[in-house]
């Protein structure tokens, strides 16, 4: 019996998952399907008991549900714990619920395919949200000099820094001084086409920018700037959803597909 998979979230109908996991699983010789599904307001629950009570094996959470997956899970991954949110929901042997978030380790490891290197590095995140929580944790693990998050409002970043004590620091955007190597846009103003509000000294002074969000032209107007500027290397976050992708199927099936292949054929 074909094992079924989807992904949750609203809107969802622009989602890449049902292309990827089908691209894995032909590539990998998995038997499986894999669909969207639409999650009215108040319905996750409801919505995910329905499709597990009907043989589904996974699933793939996006905005504005990844809470809604932590609270749902039986268990969680100490990425998801430290997360405080969940992307990827399995059915276990025993019918229990595991929730993992893969977004952080996809990241990391898109920006060491890339040439980034973190060890060492001082990193700046820009935003305070629910994508910078979901990502310090393993760029932690990769043993930085210093992590900053800096956001409009202090407040804000400082909380979130606080999750880690004296290993990750908070600071204003308008305090913000030109120190840092790799700088992480973890906004979501370039889906708007608006810059984060990093101001050009601090941007110019790295040498690697990367922004969370993605364009299919291959560059968000984060990216160009950082580049008209003169960084060396300025990436969006498509390889992030790939490599987050590629950690849920691993999960599910146990096979790892070639990022390589992926990243060919749909950044093409």
């Amino acid at each position: 019996m074909t094992d079924k998979y989807l992904v949750f979230g609203n809107p969802i109908a622009h989602s890449m998952s049902p292309d990827l996991h089908t691209f894995f699983a032909d590539s990998t010789n998995q038997d499986l399907v894999y669909d969207r599904e639409l999650v009215e307001d108040g319905c996750f629950n409801l919505q995910a008991d329905r499709f597990f009570d009907n043989g589904g094996r996974g699933c793939n959470i996006t905005v504005p549900c990844k809470l809604d997956a932590y609270n749902y899970a039986d268990t969680l991954s100490e990425y998801a714990k430290a997360a405080g949110a969940v992307n990827t929901l399995k059915k276990m042997e025993d019918g229990t619920i595991y929730g993992d978030n893969t977004d952080g380790r996809g990241l990391v490891y898109d920006l060491k395919r890339l040439g980034c290197v973190l060890k060492g590095a001082k990193v700046l995140i820009i935003g305070a949200g629910g994508a910078t929580q979901g990502i310090l944790k393993p760029i932690l693990e990769e043993e930085p000099e210093s992590i900053t998050i800096a956001n409009r409002t202090f407040e804000k970043a400082q909380k979130l820094s606080l999750l880690y004590k004296d290993r990750v620091d908070a600071c204003a955007l308008a305090d913000l001084e030109a120190k840092y190597d790799v700088i992480i846009n973890a906004t979501s103003a370039s889906l708007k086409d608006e810059l984060p509000g990093v101001s050009d000294e601090v941007l110019k002074a790295a040498s690697f920018a990367y922004d969370l969000m993605y364009r299919k032209e291959g560059q968000t107007v984060f990216t160009k700037k950082a580049l008209d500027l003169g960084v060396a290397k300025a990436h969006d976050g498509f390889g992030m959803l790939i490599g987050q992708a590629i950690l849920s199927f691993e999960l599910w099936r146990g096979v790892k597909p070639s990022f390589e292949d992926v990243i060919r054929k749909f950044r093409s």
